[in-house]
């Protein structure tokens, strides 16, 4: 092996490095400027978190034939301490026209509608769907602003407001976080390595494999290949940066051990290759396996993920392999001054003298002196943690509760609730044949909590009808003024007036409208009296759902509420699905790396022991120190893929070594020394990987910081625990048996 290494021409040592370092400079060029622009193709509609073949997905492509565009409502709550007079309720109305001319806003502003106790207002504003929302809103805000409204303030809330919000809290992807993630790198590779070179080359192994995917996934994004939003962004800047360093640490930590032994850097950068390649290989494998198995899902959000996030994975693994080599070819055993190693046998000595004296090499002689005791406590510790794992309230979450910190959406929307119906402004929508909206309305008002119903309508600036008692209570109130009117006049001039139900009828300003049909069906909107993303929403609408069953199979309900129940039922069914999937695919991953089937079973039970775990403790922050109102549907299933298929790989590099070592020298002095070389680069490559998810908590979005939290507290407990006291002591006690049914099992 050495003699053909060394016969390899001088020219061709260059060139090789040389092209793949200019490779990896030109990809770095022409991807970087893509940092900034990759945003521009990230849809954060909701339309791409709905399930596929929900019965709300279904009413949305309904809804599309009944307007030109795509619109989200967004509700302009005012509302004042005492009552808010006419002249005011005139100047909101004054602005309809400068808000209609606003980009980004399509269709009619709605005439401000009083509330009950006229302390509060609305006007409903129609928002185009990939507008830059938050620009709308700041553009609204504007234009009421300067209308000179005295002692009534204002906030932009709805549907319309909550997105905006949500794509203000994802700005700060294509900035802060990547900023965030790689000085949190830099800082501890700087502590890991002491050395001047190493942290830079590494950092750059990650952007350059970052460049590589964005430009590649904005390309595809760009051509509708695959879909994309911020939540999905945000996780592929911070998987590939911390793939791309775990990686590049185990490279690294094989090529300077290959220093010690290996004169010739050719040799010990081929050494490095035969102990890293594979490992590594596997492990970038089982996360993109991890993430296909995301196609399987209902969710376009988790489905998104699946390409996306293996694109990253696959370069990562890809700059490790070909960058960094290069790079470390090209500095030999420079790469790690001032500290250098040396091949030659005082250096070689001093080297292994103070491994000898290491933190690891004793506990390693730990381990192999009270492995059974350690497996059972450890194992214990991590049962009673996984017992809280069925507190985590994770059933979805209130629209309002989505963002963290400030938000004048969910302020607005406690206002809005505290003086309309709750629901107002994001209705119930009902799509029902023309021929059974009557019948589908005289089950609707008599559902609890429903307030109003009304209807999509020609003939009508509003587009919409009252019906049913919502028609017959406005003609009320205006037969009632009329009457008072009549009341009011000299008995002659009564004599001569017209009918009071022609006044009655002229008066009505929906007696034009007609209910709209396209393809033969109407829509039904119905305002709730919850807040529609309150449980007791949610609730109305499955008994909306369950009570038109009788109306017709043909009568679907949607809206905002609808589309929460769709996505939490399918959340539960891709876990019910995905998680199988997942651990079949790694099992067998395992086995054919490991050349066994003991070992890989013991190793995924560790690894899944450790994510229940993780869970468990994450529902007691959750909800008794962080009190936070639950969690995304998704969280536990991200959670799962992340951590099984990441965690997964600090056992593949422990146990890839301890195979290697067991080969040499036997199962028992295997593992041990599997651990003690290990050691050190598996914790480091774990804090830079926690660290790294951890920068993804400086997005105020839920979600984002609860995955943050579980992914970086559950590698922190596989690098501390499980791969460092767990599965060695384990395997250690279980001995050779574990490489059944491999010869390698009768090797003691």
């Amino acid at each position: 092996m050495s003699a053909k290494i060394t016969s390899v021409p001088k020219w061709l040592r260059i060139l090789i490095p040389s092209v793949l370092i200019v490779l990896w400079f030109v990809i770095g060029a022409v991807g970087g400027p893509f940092f900034g622009k990759i945003s521009e193709v990230a849809d954060n509609g909701f339309a791409g978190f709905l399930p596929k073949s929900a019965e709300s997905t279904k009413v949305n492509k309904t809804l599309q034939k009944f307007s030109t565009g795509t619109t989200l409502p967004g509700i302009v709550i005012f509302h004042s301490e005492s009552n808010i007079p006419t002249d005011t309720l005139s100047k909101i109305d004054a602005q309809a026209k400068d808000v209609q001319n606003i980009d980004g806003v399509e269709g009619d502003v709605s005439p401000a509608q009083l509330s009950d106790d006229k302390k509060a207002a609305i006007v409903v504003v129609p928002m185009k769907s990939g507008a830059k929302l938050q620009v709308v809103v700041k553009d609204i805000n504007g234009v009421y602003g300067d209308a000179g409204l005295k002692s009534v303030e204002f906030k932009v809330t709805g549907p319309g407001g909550f997105a905006a919000d949500l794509n203000k809290a994802f700005a700060g992807i294509d900035g802060i976080l990547l900023l965030t993630a790689l000085a949190v790198v830099f800082i501890i590779l700087i502590i890991v390595y002491r050395s001047v070179l190493l942290p830079i080359v590494v950092l750059m192994t990650s952007i350059f494999a970052l460049s590589a995917s964005i430009l590649l996934v904005w390309w595809l994004a760009k051509n509708d290949i695959v879909d994309l939003n911020g939540q999905v962004q945000g996780i592929l800047f911070i998987l590939v940066i911390g793939a791309a360093t775990d990686y590049s640490l185990l490279f690294i930590s094989r090529y300077r051990e290959a220093l010690y032994t290996h004169r010739s850097k050719l040799e010990a950068i081929a050494a490095s290759y035969k102990g890293a390649f594979e490992p590594i290989v596997a492990s970038g494998s089982t996360v993109i396996v991890g993430l296909m198995c995301l196609l399987l899902s209902d969710l376009g959000s988790n489905k998104a993920l699946a390409p996306v996030g293996s694109i990253g994975v696959a370069f990562a693994m890809l700059a490790a392999l070909s960058f960094l080599p290069a790079v470390l070819y090209a500095f030999g055993k420079w790469s790690f001054w001032p500290i250098v190693p040396s091949a030659e046998p005082s250096a070689a000595k001093k080297h292994h003298d103070k491994l000898e004296r290491g933190f690891w090499h004793r506990l390693g002689n730990f381990v192999d002196r009270r492995f059974r005791p350690i497996w059972i406590v450890t194992a214990v510790v991590l049962l009673v943690a996984a017992v809280f794992a069925g507190q985590i309230k994770a059933d979805g979450v209130a629209q309002s509760e989505l963002i963290l910190g400030k938000s004048d959406a969910r302020d607005g929307q406690k206002i809005l609730s505290d003086h309309f119906p709750g629901g107002s402004g994001s209705p119930a929508e009902v799509i029902v044949p023309a021929n059974q909206v009557a019948a589908a309305v005289k089950v609707i008002e008599a559902t609890d909590g429903t307030d109003t119903v009304t209807a999509k309508a020609t003939g009508v600036d509003a587009g919409i009808k009252p019906v049913g008692k919502y028609e017959t209570q406005l003609k009320d109130e205006i037969r009632s003024a009329v009457e008072k009117k009549y009341d009011a006049m000299p008995e002659m001039a009564r004599m001569y007036a017209p009918p009071i139900d022609t006044v009655v009828d002229q008066a009505y300003p929906f007696k034009d409208a007609e209910v709209k049909v396209v393809d033969g069906v109407a829509v039904l909107q119905v305002t709730l009296s919850d807040p529609s993303d309150s449980d007791a929403a949610k609730a109305t609408v499955a008994q909306l759902r369950t009570n038109l069953d009788k109306v017709g199979s043909s009568v679907l309900v949607g809206g905002p509420t609808a589309i929460q129940i769709d996505t939490i039922d399918a959340s539960n069914r891709d876990r019910m699905i995905i998680i199988p999937v997942v651990l079949f695919a790694i099992t067998i991953i395992l086995m054919l790396l490991l050349r066994a089937i003991v070992a890989p079973i013991l190793l995924l039970l560790s690894t899944v022991l450790s994510f229940a775990a993780t869970l468990g403790i994450a529902a007691l922050l959750f909800n008794h120190v962080f009190k936070f109102p639950g969690a995304d549907p998704s969280v536990i299933l991200f959670g799962f893929v992340f951590l099984v298929a990441l965690g997964i790989d600090y056992n593949i590099f422990l146990m890839t070594r301890v195979r290697e070592e067991s080969i040499k020298n036997g199962t028992r002095k295997g593992v041990i020394k599997g651990l003690v070389v290990t050691g050190g680069v598996i914790t480091s490559a774990g804090i830079v990987l926690a660290s790294t998810f951890a920068a993804l908590g400086v997005i105020p979005i839920l979600f984002l910081f609860q995955i943050a939290f579980i992914v970086a507290f559950g590698v922190l407990l596989d690098t501390f625990i499980v791969r460092s006291l767990l599965v060695p002591a384990l395997i250690r006690d279980v001995g050779s048996i574990v490489w059944w049914p491999s010869k390698l099992k009768d090797k003691k």
